[in-house]
């Protein structure tokens, strides 16, 4: 067996190598593709950079957010493509098929393990960063909106409210995140619970297939449509713009930010918050941040804080009324809740604009950049509060930061098949680890890492079982990953695959088989192609 494990072992190193050692053949080759095929209106230096242009990196690390995967050894892309329109998406496509180069796909580099831009397993790529198709043509007569894959969730929710006060979209609460990226994996948020997820409210689409042809919801069929709703980013083609369904927003929403600490009770309003965040109206939604904060005058002790922010559509004697009767341990208070428009909710949430106009929504702002490790849970049952202290304890000691999202209302009425996001009715609410550090260093991410997978495991007893599952917009490689140059079969795959999508998996990958066989579009966690023989009788 162990024989067996490092044979395996050499083969895929010896494959990686091989990879590397025909890069520079197959780059030339793309290079060469791509200038041929650009429109007379460009020259190829305005949408291609390789790693002798002075403005490379500054591209490269533009929207990178994982400083984990923007170090000296990070493999980098062997060049980039920013595409202003929609045939330099087709040539880069078609460019990278002829030279058998791999293409990774961003939108908003917001991907937690980097599969966007980076590689983990050395193979040579090519990165196709379409920040620049980001505009957003909003429809009041049918309200509906096209947006391209490139526009932030920011820029499309300002849009939107310039042309109307009394329509947005269910996006999610960081607004530098792409949409392309968002709505690819489903794209939860505050909306979520009245109107369900971002793909969920998606009707058309265009994308280029590994033929290099641009499809819409007609051209491409059902099947491709439905798995692009929901799939995850990167295994299908490249979606160069969605059609969205816009929803009502009342002319004023209500927000509030609420922190306890443990010894003001905090593990007992969260335990009520269990059974009820996820059963009450749909215009109210409460979700919770549990972190470890420094104990008032007490320098060097620390406990843990648990903050509830909450988004509810309609004004504040409304709200007011609602929490007194379902959830009066919260001990909200009128001077807790503040009045405004949907759009400044929008900025509200984002946490780092807090303060700001909404004008800074389409100012591409970054997200402040850090090291860090994330994962993902379901919570089906609650938590009892004996447990829900001795978790506390666990973050405590290895510092980190609970973020919970409730689910139920309109999140339960979808059928867990209906897009491949399958975490639809008996789940109370999401978990999502996040363990962050500002120290550079092996070690430290090491350790850093090792104490997230720490609590993971530990979480074990409490969490959805058979799958334990996770959602694919938190994209964790501890659970499972492809091997070098994309080689795994689907019943490889489906070790990760039906965690992130159940029974949806299958259909997924049969999916790929039919419209892209030779798997080009592929990264660590992309979808396996499942292509059926059928035999003649």
């Amino acid at each position: 067996m162990e024989l067996m494990f490092f044979t395996c072992k050499l083969i895929s190193i010896f494959i990686c190598l091989s990879l590397a050692f025909f890069s520079s053949i197959t780059s030339a080759g793309f290079l060469d593709c791509i200038s041929h095929k650009i429109s007379p209106n460009f020259t190829l230096s305005d949408i291609l950079l390789t790693p002798n242009d002075t403005s490379y990196s500054t591209v490269l690390d533009s929207t990178l957010q994982n400083l984990r995967f923007s170090t000296p050894t990070s493999p980098k892309p062997l060049s980039i493509i920013t595409p202003s329109s929609y045939s330099h998406v087709q040539s880069t496509v078609i460019c990278c098929v002829d030279y058998g180069l791999q293409i990774r796909i961003r939108s908003g580099g917001h991907d937690y393990e980097g599969l966007s831009y980076t590689s983990h397993d050395q193979t040579p790529f090519i990165l196709l960063d379409i920040n620049k198709l980001r505009s957003v043509t909003v429809n009041l007569d049918d309200k509906t909106a096209w947006v391209e894959s490139g526009a932030t969730l920011g820029e499309l929710s300002y849009w939107v409210s310039q042309k109307s006060n009394l329509l947005g979209f269910p996006t999610g609460e960081c607004t530098s995140v792409g949409v392309g990226g968002q709505i690819s994996g489903g794209g939860f948020g505050t909306m979520a619970r009245k109107y369900g997820l971002s793909a969920d409210n998606v009707i058309d689409a265009y994308i280029v297939d590994v033929n290099g042809r641009i499809l819409d919801r007609n051209s491409m069929g059902e099947d491709l449509f439905w798995a692009i709703r929901g799939g995850g980013g990167g295994s299908f083609g490249v979606v160069l713009s969605w059609k969205i369904n816009l929803v009502y927003v009342p002319p004023v929403v209500t927000v509030f930010t609420l922190s306890k600490l443990l010894d003001e009770g905090a593990t007992r309003v969260v335990n009520k918050w269990q059974y009820i965040a996820h059963d009450i109206t749909e215009d109210l939604f409460i979700n919770l941040v549990v972190r470890p904060v420094p104990l008032p005058d007490q320098e060097g002790n620390t406990t843990m804080q648990v903050t509830f922010n909450s988004l509810f559509l309609g004004t504040a004697d409304e709200l007011m009324a609602i929490v007194n009767e379902t959830f009066p341990e919260l001990g909200l208070q009128e001077k807790d809740c503040i009045e405004m428009s949907w759009i400044e909710s929008v900025v509200y949430f984002s946490v780092y604009l807090r303060g700001e106009s909404i004008h800074a929504l389409v100012e591409r702002r970054p997200w402040p950049k850090s090291y860090n490790k994330f994962k993902s849970d379901y919570v089906k049952k609650p938590i009892s509060e004996d447990a829900l202290e001795e978790i506390w304890k666990w973050c405590l000691e290895e510092n980190l930061i609970l973020a919970i999202e409730p689910h139920g209302g309109r999140m339960s009425q979808i059928g867990e098949n209906e897009t491949p996001y399958p975490h639809r009715k008996g789940n109370l609410y999401i978990i999502q680890y996040v363990v962050q550090w500002t120290d550079a260093g092996f070690n430290e991410s090491e350790n850093r890492v090792a104490s997230i997978r720490k609590v993971y495991e530990n979480m074990t007893p409490f969490v959805s079982k058979n799958p334990r599952e996770a959602y694919v917009n938190f994209r964790d490689l501890d659970l499972g990953s492809n091997g070098c140059g994309c080689r795994t079969s689907y019943l490889q795959a489906s070790k990760w695959g039906r965690k992130y999508f159940k029974g949806n998996f299958k259909r997924l990958s049969m999916v790929k088989g039919e419209v892209d066989p030779t798997n080009f579009f592929c990264h660590e966690q992309s979808i396996p192609p499942l292509v059926l023989v059928h035999s003649s009788s």
